[in-house]
């Protein structure tokens, strides 16, 4: 039987804004302690809090599909070692897809279970990517893995702190492991550091309101977004709509969205079979690409909790490229997810042409180098996402120069950091030269970069978008395909989408181009 919350709805609110705060300060701490550009820069994190059980509580700044994996990562944790094995003072570590990480190495969690007079009443979590987790190359994402071992350390979700000690030998482990240890280092201590803000924060609410209060205001936040996601719901099309994309690797990708008062139900299980080589993402991978669509389309706010998506049903396959298992690589899954955000995207725009926009560069574009700074010696290693073009609308041209969808409100590295950090000259960075993406509404431009190397170094890297354009919308035209190439001090220039341990000279340039968004409407 339901019963009335304990507190009013002021104090409730209290609570909550409290807990998004705390959330918040988790990040400032974060990108104020953090050793690597890639996240103090770029702020390629993620910081929430937690209920007790995994649910999410409020989220922090930080990349969006990062904040999606900190309550599946805590859920996982809790799963793995029970409730009741959990005592105050432990801090746990994962950064393996199979055990909570989500995915991939990169991409390490720390979780914090808070406890007040010996009660666990919440977690708090973060996610950040390292510069290096060892592996075959540089950077550790090798577009030559065919299994997850050849990524890097794999961390479990194990203990990395025990009854307020840290374990020793894990923190050994990481730094022997790793190519940049001062780095592994450091960022992990400011992800230590995040974790024990937002705990001392916590503590401090649940002793002033008491934890009855404090556990009613998260049911009443929960009640809260599903009643939003609920309003939103009755706002689209009810019905089913369905997809089906190539894409460049000659892959057929496909999904079924099917609309109803109360269900938005996206059906992933016809997909390609599992690749050994890292294009898989985890099945909680599928779900947050989910999650974000459903999001954009029903209450596209700040808000956002469990109840935010309690009416979201996502079905896949085991062994597929959407719910990789065993031990399927998942180096580059970021590029899986975003063209399946993006394929579930144009899925619900060609049912809603005036709502939705046209398709935007869909890749994150990574590039990752790797090699001694010329003037210091020191090894560096650069990870660096590129920007793109957004798609037009139904009523205005699309955005130059953007992140991708996925990545929310992070920054590109400043050409002054990257060549004080990195040793290498940026000869330019502007918008593309195209007219790709026209229409009544034009898509946003690409970028177009150069990188000139001042020593060798090594260059993997993943644009995804190379063969398949951007699609427009409603008429509008293609926005063009992502891609780099490389021209050789020896007059060559080679062209290429993935790469992976690429050997650079000194003199050599780098030079990235990035798609347009598509354009909206027929000119």
């Amino acid at each position: 039987m339901n019963t009335a919350p304990s507190i009013d709805p002021v104090t409730a609110s209290v609570i909550q804004s409290s807990l998004v705060a705390a959330a918040d300060e988790m990040f400032a701490v974060l990108r104020k302690t953090a050793m690597s550009p890639i996240i103090y820069e770029v702020l390629d994190v993620g910081t929430g809090i937690t209920d007790r059980r995994g649910n999410l509580v409020s989220s922090g700044a930080g990349i969006p599909t990062f904040v999606g994996v900190l309550d599946k990562a805590v859920a996982r944790i809790i799963e793995l070692h029970g409730l009741r094995t959990i005592e105050p003072g432990d801090m746990f570590i994962t950064n393996d897809p199979y055990f909570g990480g989500v995915t991939h190495l990169n991409d390490v969690v720390i979780a914090l279970p808070v406890f007040v007079d010996e009660q666990l009443v919440a977690w708090t979590a973060s996610i950040a990517h390292w510069n290096d987790i060892g592996g075959l190359v540089a950077g550790s994402m090798s577009t030559h893995a065919t299994e997850i071992f050849q990524e890097g350390l794999r961390l479990p979700a194990i203990r990395l702190f025990e009854a307020g000690v840290a374990v020793q030998s894990v923190l050994d482990i990481i730094t022997a492991n790793s190519r940049l240890p001062e780095f592994a280092r450091g960022d992990l201590w400011a992800q230590i550091a995040a974790s024990r803000i937002a705990e001392k924060r916590i503590v401090q609410l649940v002793q002033s309101h008491g934890v009855v209060a404090f556990n009613d205001a998260i049911a009443m936040a929960s009640a809260e977004g599903e009643r939003r996601c609920l309003a939103g719901l009755a706002n689209l099309p009810a019905g089913q709509y369905d997809i089906t994309e190539k894409q460049d690797d000659g892959a057929v990708w496909t999904a079924i969205i099917t609309i109803a008062d109360d269900r938005f139900t996206v059906d992933l299980r016809n997909n390609p079979k599992m690749r050994d080589a890292p294009y898989n993402t985890s099945r909680d991978g599928a779900v947050i690409s989910c999650q974000m669509i459903f999001r954009a389309l029903t209450d596209p706010s700040l808000f956002a909790n469990a109840g935010s998506f309690s009416n979201l049903e996502v079905f896949t396959e085991p062994g597929t490229v959407f719910h990789a298992t065993g031990s399927a690589p998942h180096g580059y899954y970021f590029e899986t997810r975003i063209r399946l955000y993006d394929m579930l995207w144009q899925c619900m725009a060609r049912a809603m042409p005036d709502r939705l926009p046209a398709g935007h560069f869909a890749s994150i574009c990574g590039t990752v180098l790797a090699g001694e700074h010329p003037d210091t010696g020191r090894r560096y290693t650069m990870v660096e996402p590129q920007m793109g073009g957004w798609g037009a609308t139904s009523t205005r041209d699309g955005l130059d120069a953007m992140y991708s969808c996925s990545h929310g409100d992070t920054f590109n590295c400043p050409v002054e950091i990257a060549e004080a950090r990195y040793g290498l000259d940026v000869d330019h960075k502007s918008l593309r030269d195209s007219d790709e993406g026209r229409g009544r509404f034009c898509g946003g431009k690409g970028v177009s970069i150069k990188y000139r190397m001042r020593a060798s170094a090594l260059l993997s890297a993943g644009f995804s978008r190379n063969k398949v354009p951007v699609w427009g919308l409603a008429g509008g035209q293609v926005g063009g395909t992502n891609g780099f190439y490389i021209n050789r001090t020896d007059g060559s220039c080679e062209a290429a989408a993935f790469a992976s341990g690429l050997v650079l000279a000194a003199g050599d340039e780098i030079v990235i181009d990035t798609a347009n968004g598509g354009g909206w409407g027929e000119e």
